[in-house]
């Protein structure tokens, strides 16, 4: 897979996305400390131990670096952001189940947002899997030369 970049300047608004996630009972919002290992448990069993470590580093940021999407109390999506390396979004996902109802987006954009305010132009989405996805939500594009990236080492595939 390939890395893709955002500019962030350029990042299109935020409250339509979240605003259409509200109207699906969805709330996204930042965790709490205490909320942390349900936040690990619920990646590590939709996406994995690879991506459950990467989320864990979001932890050591105060606040937190990356987001949760929550409907009745339990969650259904999260986005990350400066877990991997520093101005790498991701990783982030959703339950299969809760597809197609505009979390995604509101969890990609609620993250890039938060990385511009923390003063970033530019943000990489590493391994884009979603190509299709990114490009659309947030304008990303595919940067060249960028495969296999990052994440062809490691002892932990990530998904």
């Amino acid at each position: 897979m390939f890395d893709m970049l955002v500019r962030l300047y350029a990042l299109p608004e935020v409250q339509p996305a979240t605003a259409r996630a509200r109207r699906a009972g969805v709330k996204i919002r930042r965790p709490e400390p205490w909320e942390r290992a349900v936040v690990l448990a619920f990646v590590r069993e939709q996406f994995g131990d690879g991506w459950a470590g990467e989320c864990e580093m979001a932890f050591a940021s105060r606040p937190p670096s990356c987001f949760v999407a929550i409907r009745r109390n339990r969650v259904v999506g999260f986005a990350c952001h400066d877990c991997t390396r520093r101005n790498f979004f991701g990783p982030a996902g959703v339950d299969v189940r809760e597809r197609n109802a505009g979390i995604g987006a509101a969890l990609t954009l609620v993250t890039l947002a938060a990385m511009r305010d923390a003063g970033y132009a530019y943000a990489i989405i590493g391994g884009a899997g979603p190509a299709r996805f990114y490009a659309k939500v947030t304008g990303a594009r595919r940067i060249a030369g960028s495969t296999p990236g990052i994440y062809d080492f490691g002892l932990v595939r990530r998904r």
